[in-house]
């Protein structure tokens, strides 16, 4: 069904309740590689019980944590098959910590659908509140939706949206992160049971040569990286985060972040140098609160 952008615009927010625990934080940080020196009390922060930190990308999954099924993208005016979308950005935006355990309400509109012409660009933001009405986090995202263009939309902005040209100067920052080759398997377990991330056949059969990790790994395990680096691992300090998807991760290599101060906050890019740097995350912000 072509995309009535009128309708999806238009369409009345939808709204879920959800609730999540201290143990899903905790599995969450874990599937992000936390704890991996357990004698750190930084590390161990993510993890107490009862009360760990929480990472506002947290916010990002929390909905949708204990899901077991695919999603299907199919809302007033929008009609697409799972298998012609990729997800092509994350931001969370926090006006405080999130509670380590608690219920949420979710309200989800479209905002914005680009026109790109071979396919289209969808955008949603989701505002979480308490059941009383306190805000904990807003939440962005964009898909790609592979031929779904041509409708006759705008085209919206092209390009990196950044306000410094990154290759001006050296990065403030230059660190890696290793991600483990049981990473997948150990996040899958926060959500998403998609079997490219898991099946080694399935993969093949999508053209990979392994079982590839969630982008949203990737943008968790960054976001944690530059929260240790940046905030002395405080996440109560994080205000603002966001990424593109740009490129795949596997299991088993290690990441390459180059960050840049940027007035208030940072940008960065995420790299895998054992392929030629291909990028895995761009346009990534970073900005404590």
């Amino acid at each position: 069904m072509p995309i009535d952008v009128d309708v999806a615009l238009a369409a009345e927010p939808a709204t879920a309740e959800f609730s999540w625990t201290s143990s899903d934080v905790q599995l969450y940080h874990l599937g992000l590689g936390a704890g991996s020196d357990p004698m750190d009390p930084r590390e161990l922060r993510y993890l107490t019980d009862d009360t760990p930190q929480v990472l506002p990308t947290f916010g990002n999954v929390a909905q949708s944590f204990h899901m077991t099924e695919a999603p299907t993208v199919r809302f007033p005016g929008i009609d697409i098959e799972l298998s012609k979308v990729l997800h092509a950005s994350e931001s969370v935006t926090v006006p405080g910590p999130i509670p380590a355990a608690g219920t949420g309400v979710a309200t989800t509109r479209f905002t914005d659908i680009w026109d790109k012409g071979k396919a289209a660009v969808i955008w949603s933001e989701t505002t979480v509140t308490s059941p009383d009405g306190t805000p904990l986090w807003t939440q962005r995202r964009s898909i790609f939706a592979r031929g779904e263009g041509g409708f006759g939309g705008e085209r919206g902005p092209s390009g990196s949206q950044s306000s410094i040209d990154l290759s001006e100067r050296a990065p403030d920052h230059d660190f890696t992160i290793a991600v483990s080759s049981q990473q997948a398997l150990l996040y899958r377990m926060c959500g998403d049971r998609n079997p490219l991330h898991s099946d080694p056949g399935f993969a093949a059969a999508a053209g990979f040569p392994r079982p590839i990790l969630h982008g949203l790994c990737t943008y968790g395990m960054t976001a944690k990286a530059l929260t240790d680096l940046l905030l002395d691992g405080d996440t109560s300090r994080v205000g603002r985060y966001g990424a593109r998807f740009a490129g795949v991760v596997f299991p088993g290599e290690t990441l390459r972040v180059r960050a840049w101060e940027d007035g208030a906050g940072y940008q960065a890019v995420v790299t895998a140098p054992d392929r030629d740097d291909a990028v895995a995350l761009a346009g990534v912000e970073f900005v404590p609160a």
